[in-house]
């Protein structure tokens, strides 16, 4: 296989115990033009864990402290939830659903070919920078919908279930001009003019448990 530069920012963050594991890791990640950090526990890298960091995680399975699935936990409740890759010296099917059910990439053995290697730290750096778009876009939508006033914010839930102005007014006990003007303010401070983009960005932000629910804080 050529080694060839990654077209992509972002470092791998190989957890391992094993020193001579993590050594060799490494220097096939970096031969191919990866960014490498190396940590030989999971507590190591988790405290070394901040919201701006990109790539991925490669990290053993059975490791003295936090094992691999406890760190899969901790960095799925983390504010920068970084795709995992398994290496194991002995997986199981029952470990192994558990880690695929948890989102990891990937599970590998430790014996398996660089080539499977690369292909699922490729796939992982994939996934990451879909995901990191995903949590982008979603922060904007939460921006947005934050300058909505909580008056503002009943109107939109009695919107996007389809009601008119008249059925807004008389639910809310307020004028049907009111409810317009509340309308327009909307419409104007999240970018949208139909009901059915308000609709989406709502969905799309999970601003409301159910329709007609009370506006999450």
């Amino acid at each position: 296989m050529t080694a060839t530069r990654p077209s992509r920012s972002g470092t791998v963050f190989i957890v391992d115990d094993d020193a001579s594991f993590l050594q060799s890791v490494s220097r096939l990640l970096r031969a191919v033009g990866y960014t490498v950090q190396a940590f030989a526990t999971a507590q190591e890298f988790l405290d070394r864990l901040a919201p701006e960091m990109s790539g991925c995680v490669v990290a053993d399975l059975q490791m003295p402290g936090m094992n691999g699935l406890e760190l899969q936990k901790a960095l799925s409740r983390s504010a920068n939830p970084l795709p995992v890759v398994f290496l194991t010296g002995q997986g199981d099917i029952p470990t192994t659903v558990i880690a695929m059910r948890g989102g990891a990439v990937d599970f590998l053995t430790k014996r398996a070919p660089k080539e499977e290697l690369l292909g699922a730290v490729e796939r992982a750096f994939d996934r990451e920078a879909q995901e990191r778009q995903r949590r982008e876009r979603l922060g904007d939508l939460r921006r947005r919908f934050d300058e909505l006033s909580e008056r503002e914010l009943e109107v939109l839930a009695h919107v996007v279930q389809g009601k008119m102005n008249k059925q807004i007014a008389a639910d809310l006990n307020i004028n049907e001009r009111t409810v317009k003007l509340h309308r327009t303010n909307i419409t104007r401070k999240l970018g949208v003019q139909s009901v059915a983009e308000l609709t989406r960005l709502v969905d799309e932000a999970g601003l409301f448990k159910t329709p007609g629910a009370n506006p999450i804080n």
